[in-house]
């Protein structure tokens, strides 16, 4: 493409600015988004611990540095994925649509992700007008239903049009509803607004904000550590909430259900020990459940205007840390759910069903089989489909 063809060319395509000192560390981070999934604390133990050129070597060499079983267990995972094509393809793929690779250590790297400990990203895709990331030292999350009502649109478009002009990024999610009211107050008031995708910057999620994330991608910032192919899967969207939250100052739920996206991305802030502000409404409005719970369980502020969240995220940050989100947790089996999401109609091979969910070989052929039993997925001569 354009007369690029080694993977030094191609990170030097995607890296805007001054040469890298370690090329080969920052080549090997961008591999790591393509092998694993979102949040994956062994990978980022790992990373951390050998850096991510020689972590990747032992990948390559199916070395594990330890009898770890849980490493053992890890490599098994990412290995169906290990694809120096597929690496190099990343790259391509990203150069095309003007992505850039960013990695720890960058100037504009979110600061905040480091509270992730393991769990942070080992790198992110980022769209964006002059490539680099805005501070995000004053940064509020928006987040809230799907299913908005009048009342949510309203007060999320004058929260973020307040915010905004006081000088506040808005984070979110880009989602239909609450996100996607968010982001559009942030622009009309000439704001700055980050969203985070649960899939690749190539295949903007929703469909119906495409037009929105085309416009935050020229005047804000698009953002995703999953590269540019990926789909947004489920798993995929709630560990993208850790991120909304980690790289916010605050977070603040207009609108939610008892169990949803935004009362992920609260119990995440929450974990942080980020302030965590949430809007009243109805007690009859099924869409402020949610919002309810957490004032009067869990400790949420209860704010009501931009003002009121822009004194939340001055706040400390010894915030109160919130306890028992754990329930909000979905209680089916994570590989089963991994599964159902990459089956299909047409027969795969549990290789290739592995690299398409990220699970090991062993773990995929354990999950099919439980699926079986219920009747979502079936086997057949050309390799397992839906039902």
């Amino acid at each position: 493409m354009n007369g690029i063809d080694s993977l030094e060319d191609l990170l030097l395509a995607v890296r805007p600015g001054p040469p890298d000192p370690d090329p080969g560390a920052v080549l090997a981070a961008g591999a790591w988004t393509t092998l694993v999934e979102p949040g994956d604390g062994v990978a980022g133990a790992l990373v951390g611990t050998l850096g991510a050129a020689d972590a990747l070597d032992a990948l390559r060499r199916n070395a594990p540095p330890s009898r770890n079983p849980e490493l053992r267990k890890a490599f098994d995972r990412w290995s169906p994925r290990f694809d120096e094509a597929g690496f190099a393809r990343a790259f391509r793929n990203a150069l095309q649509v003007g992505a850039r690779l960013l990695v720890p250590g960058d100037v504009d790297w979110p600061i905040g992700l480091a509270d992730l400990g393991a769990h942070a990203p080992l790198a992110l895709w980022a769209l964006a007008p002059t490539g680099f990331l805005p501070p995000l030292t004053r940064s509020i999350a928006i987040v809230g239903s799907r299913s908005s009502t009048a009342y949510g649109d309203r007060v999320a478009t004058d929260a973020s049009c307040g915010l905004a002009d006081r000088g506040f990024v808005i984070v979110s999610g880009a989602a239909m509803g609450i996100d996607g009211v968010a982001h559009r107050g942030a622009l009309a008031s000439s704001g700055t607004t980050v969203a985070v995708l649960a899939g690749g910057l190539d295949r903007f999620y929703p469909a119906q904000h495409a037009d929105l994330l085309h416009r935050i991608a020229r005047e804000g910032v698009v953002l995703s550590e999953m590269p540019c192919g990926a789909r947004p899967m489920r798993e995929r969207f709630l560990k993208r909430n850790r991120l909304i939250a980690a790289m916010s100052r605050a977070t603040v739920v207009v609108e939610a259900g008892a169990r949803s996206g935004a009362m992920n991305t609260a119990a995440h802030a929450a974990q942080l020990g980020r302030p965590l502000g949430a809007v009243p409404g109805s007690v009859y409005s099924a869409t402020s459940v949610g919002t309810h719970v957490l004032i009067r369980d869990f400790a949420a502020v209860l704010v009501r205007s931009a003002a009121e969240m822009a004194e939340l995220a001055s706040e400390p940050d010894d915030a109160v840390q919130l306890d028992g989100f754990e329930r909000l947790s979905a209680p089916e089996d994570p590989n089963e759910a991994r599964l159902v999401e990459v089956l299909g109609r047409r027969p795969r091979t549990v290789l290739d069903l592995a690299a398409r969910a990220g699970l090991s070989i062993a773990d995929t052929s354990a999950a099919l089989g439980m699926l079986s039993l219920t009747g979502a997925a079936v086997e057949g001569a050309g390799g397992w489909s839906s039902a």
